[in-house]
């Protein structure tokens, strides 16, 4: 797979493409010091973003939450067309976006986008499945509703916690997580939404319980809903997803992700897997 990788920065008001190896960012940038910035990871499909709006409209909700100045819409737009504009025809890739406090003090924030190909693993994971481990996250599952200073909702830089479930995962044999609540409800993957699929109708966790929104499942949810196919916001566990049709980890680069081995138990998807990347594909 080709190396491509395309950066861009917005200075002084204007989308500025620079070298991928070149410094964007001083040390003392307190995204990097202390994680304080938002992101979004936007696929990129022959050459265009077909689902940046909404990405844009969680990104502004993720900066509001953590008090962040946005540059904008068009700012971001700008950002994005500059990294893309001599993308490889043909090549998958994922371009973030990030945002952080910059310097700090009255200082603008630093605004950049990140472009290069979609890994391998993410592609075989979307057409092969996954094996997931549930993990506990250690909260309530209606505690971060009433705490705003955990940030529920928000996309924030500060993924530690998200990578090193994923790194036990690892160690344990699995591809994935689903982090549960301390009384065991299901609330989300690291960097997914979880969905199932049982009693003829689509499932997710609820958003109060301080997951992040997700994009690919609300677009899955709209279109699930037109074709006749109900979905419901449910409070689910672990044990409903085993008795569950069908399970899915839903992400914007990855797409739906058939989980087919949850906690160490094989499992099937009822044949839903095809439906689920029909809808998603149109």
């Amino acid at each position: 797979m080709t190396e491509q990788r395309t950066v861009a920065i917005w200075r002084d008001g204007a989308a500025v493409a620079v070298p991928a190896a070149e410094p964007v960012v001083t040390a003392f940038d307190q995204g990097l010091g202390r994680g304080d910035g938002v992101f979004e990871s936007v696929a990129v499909v022959e050459g265009r973003t077909p689902h940046l709006d909404a990405h844009l409209a969680r990104l502004d909700r993720s900066a509001s939450l953590l008090g962040l100045v946005s540059p904008g819409g068009s700012a971001w737009r700008r950002l994005v067309a500059a990294v893309v504009v001599d993308w490889q025809p043909g090549l998958e890739g994922v371009c973030r976006l990030f945002l952080t406090r910059g310097l700090g003090d009255g200082t603008p924030p630093t605004a950049l986008a990140l472009l290069a190909p979609v890994p391998a693993d993410t592609l075989r994971q979307r057409t092969e499945g996954i094996s997931v481990v549930s993990l506990g996250l250690g909260v309530p599952a209606d505690f971060r509703a009433g705490a705003p200073w955990l940030l529920g909702g928000a996309k924030t830089l500060s993924y530690a916690v998200n990578m090193a479930a994923q790194r036990h995962a690892h160690d344990l044999g699995a591809d994935d997580v689903v982090l549960t609540s301390l009384e065991g409800r299901v609330l989300e993957g690291p960097t997914s939404t979880v969905v199932w699929a049982t009693g003829g109708a689509l499932h997710t966790p609820p958003a109060d319980t301080g997951i992040l929104a997700g994009t690919t499942q609300a677009r899955l949810f709209a279109r699930a809903e037109a074709d006749g196919w109900p979905t419901a916001v449910t409070a689910g566990t672990v044990d409903d997803l085993h008795a569950a049709d069908a399970v899915w980890l839903l992400s914007g680069v990855r797409g739906a992700a058939t989980v087919h081995t949850l906690d160490g138990v094989r499992r099937g998807d009822a044949g839903l897997s095809r439906r689920v990347r029909e809808l998603l594909a149109r």
